[in-house]
């Protein structure tokens, strides 16, 4: 997730498998393998294995291949990159929005294959961070707010992960109260099925989150929440001081839901709804949320536990090392935690009617 945890033990970067896998799956995207100058590892992923390449005629692009079907999950992975195909084709109408463009994937359907797709320019926010003086980052904090709120102008009445989607309408959710319990009770049920450490016991935790869940009845319809907006996903470009948000990556683990859902990895750790560049962006394109609504509160905490359950539950399947699985405790827990007792208390208690639904967040 939004912090990096680990690589998944599996197919290595470079097995002759994948070069195999990519030769057959260029030329169903009509491109001549011979055609491809280049072809280099991605390092820093956590899930998938990415290849870079290059043609002769310039192109630019990104090959991502999911691991082998059967691969140890959680179960919101499976088919997991539907969900990017689904972002950025979403988005492609929306030229303010830098997301790559899909090259070729899978036939509808095929939710496991490799995704082509074009190379968005620029650096990892997270690795120029460092480089940032209060000033830019403050501007590219509002610029990025702007981006999502554009994003946030798609809506559907979808809900949830578009590979559950795909399937039976019987499986479909109908409502984000629907699709969001499914999503909760599925990391919940994943943490028992890998006896995964929680700093709660997990009927403790389904105690606090089912009252809670009439918070969501406010969202009517739904918008595309890529829900792993840290810095390492959010691309910029341009000379120092005049940086800009040049990409928006990795948008595998998105789904159809809330607006306000977008909040919790933006900043991990903290509350990104109180980050007034941020908001002052947001609000610049769509009215922005209440946030002294006590039902906007809850549902930033719903969300805040399923991102915090994922990425404690996620480290056993991915045979984390000692070491990470040791700083992920130690950081996640106590948000956990946090998001916990905030549900807990009577001050976050849906039903004072001052959730916006599917307009803003």
């Amino acid at each position: 997730m939004a912090v990096e945890t680990g690589h998944r033990a599996g197919r290595p970067a470079g097995d002759p498998s994948d070069h195999d896998a990519t030769t057959r799956f260029l030329r169903g995207a009509g491109i001549d393998p011979h055609h491809v100058v280049s072809q280099e590892p991605v390092s820093g992923g956590t899930y998938n294995t990415l290849y870079r390449l290059r043609t002769v005629d310039g192109s630019r692009l990104i090959l991502k291949i999911p691991p082998p079907e059967g691969t140890s999950g959680l179960q919101y992975e499976h088919g997991l990159i539907q969900g990017e195909i689904t972002y950025y084709r979403a988005l492609a109408g929306l030229t303010d929005v830098p997301v790559p463009r899909v090259v070729h994937a899978e036939p509808s359907g095929k939710s496991h294959g490799p995704l082509l797709m074009t190379e968005c320019p620029g650096t990892s926010w997270s690795e120029l961070s460092n480089e940032l003086s209060a000033g830019e980052r403050s501007t590219l904090r509002h610029s990025l707010g702007r981006t999502l709120a554009r994003a946030h102008t798609v809506t559907s009445h979808q809900f949830g992960y578009p590979a559950q989607q795909s399937g039976p309408p019987a499986r479909r959710a109908t409502s984000w109260r629907e699709a969001f319990t499914v999503m909760l009770n599925a990391v919940l049920e994943d943490a028992e099925r890998y006896s995964a450490w929680l700093p709660r016991p997990v009927p403790a935790i389904r105690k606090l989150i089912e009252p809670a869940a009439s918070a969501l009845d406010e969202v009517v319809n739904s918008v595309p929440v890529h829900f792993d907006l840290w810095e390492g996903n959010i691309l910029l470009d341009g000379a120092a001081g005049r940086r800009t948000v040049s990409g928006i990556v990795d948008g595998e683990r998105m789904f159809w839901g809330d607006p306000l859902a977008e909040f919790p990895s933006l900043l991990l750790f903290g509350r990104a709804e109180d980050d007034p560049d941020l908001m002052a962006g947001y609000r610049a394109v769509a009215e922005g949320p209440d946030l002294d609504g006590t039902a906007v509160r809850t549902r930033l905490a719903l969300y805040r536990c399923y991102l915090y359950l994922i990425m404690l539950v996620e480290t056993v399947p991915r045979a984390s090392t000692e070491e990470v699985v040791r700083e992920t405790q130690t950081h996640v827990a106590p948000a956990l935690l946090d998001a916990l007792d905030s549900l807990s208390s009577g001050a976050t208690r849906s039903g004072d009617g001052h959730g916006r639904g599917h307009a803003s967040p």
